[in-house]
């Protein structure tokens, strides 16, 4: 028994011993190839105008700029992208899959790693040695149970009361900033300056399996998340905002959920004008009517988004993304922004 055991530990080793590196923005200028890339066509030139939008954006002094996130892109090593992006201005508000902000970022900032693996590695072995895979990345599930129950731990500590997932983010940020094993995650970022961090389907992640272990543990005294009263906080920033930018990695819930602002600030009976600029990076097909939460100029039909400034960019966001934020590191446009501070309004 000990030999398997010893032999499981060597595999499962072996399996998690490359780590995803995130990539470095400010360490390469890639404002030549967007500019290069302006000039070619497909998805080249979508990257280039996504690129020149993002920086319209970033220079517009009355643009709230809202970053959605979907998908895997932060375990695949794009996370310190989107710390980079808080980190210098070039964010105000964020509307995220609960597994990018807490299975990946906080998992990360708990001292914890993504591993390079294979997308042809056979599951079940995968999973006889507790190994998660997200395509080509592993996760230790040993650990990613750690991340559920750490979050358990923390609710234990709060006020037994209804929380916006915005504001149980932002006690979680408090507690990285004395816990925290790996520094400067996305969450202990936003909450410095904040920046607020929203998360729509919040226990579609290891945070509702924390929080479902805090409940368990304090039947009739425990916290509880309010979706209705995050997006009215949403709508609130969308309200005062004079105008407002999306920069959307992949679609699903976030999009559609910081899209809706303006159909909500309108059924408050409040003058808002529709998303000024809008910037999707995806790979979901329209043909099944969808595309991940509509085309922007569907979008459009709905009054969500402007036509004007929009462009969808059909690419993977790994290939993509860091052109398109590099590019507006080094242009520095948000060196003349004044940061919003929204998470000061609540």
């Amino acid at each position: 028994m000990s030999d398997n055991k010893n032999q499981s530990s060597n595999r499962k080793g072996d399996l998690l011993s490359k780590e995803v590196e995130h990539i470095d923005i400010t360490s390469f200028d890639a404002r030549k190839i967007v500019s290069s890339m302006e000039k070619m066509s497909f998805v080249s030139r979508e990257t280039a105008n996504a690129a020149n939008i993002y920086n319209e954006m970033i220079k517009d002094k009355d643009c709230t700029i809202f970053l959605t996130l979907a998908g895997s892109t932060s375990a695949a090593g794009c996370m310190h992208i989107y710390r980079d992006l808080v980190k210098y201005n070039m964010v105000d508000a964020i509307v995220a899959t609960g597994a990018s902000i807490i299975d990946m970022d906080f998992f990360e900032a708990l001292g914890f790693k993504h591993y390079q693996g294979s997308q042809y590695q056979d599951d079940t072995e995968l999973r006889n040695n507790y190994v998660d895979r997200i395509y080509d990345t592993y996760i230790d599930e040993e650990e990613l149970q750690i991340c559920d129950k750490t979050i358990g731990e923390i609710a234990d500590q709060l006020e037994p009361k209804s929380y916006t997932s915005r504001e149980f983010i932002k006690e979680i940020g408090k507690y990285l900033k004395s816990n925290a094993k790996k520094k400067d995650s996305l969450i202990e970022v936003a909450y410095d300056n904040d920046v607020p961090i929203f998360c729509p389907a919040f226990t579609d992640s290891s945070a509702g399996f924390g929080l479902v272990m805090h409940q368990e543990r304090n039947p009739k005294n425990h916290i509880t998340i309010d979706s209705i009263r995050e997006f009215r906080e949403l709508t609130e920033i969308k309200i005062k905002s004079k105008g407002s930018g999306l920069f959307m990695i992949g679609g699903g819930v976030p999009k559609n959920f910081i899209q809706d602002t303006v159909i909500c600030a309108e059924l408050l009976g409040k003058d808002v004008d529709m998303h000024k600029y809008a910037i999707q990076i995806t790979v979901a097909d329209s043909r099944d009517g969808a595309c991940s939460s509509s085309t922007l100029k569907e979008a459009s039909s709905w009054g969500k988004v402007d036509i004007t400034k929009e462009q969808m960019v059909f690419a993977e966001a790994t290939s993509v993304l860091p052109l398109i934020a590099s590019d507006a590191y080094h242009k520095g446009e948000w060196k003349n922004r004044e940061r919003k501070n929204f998470s000061k309004i609540f």
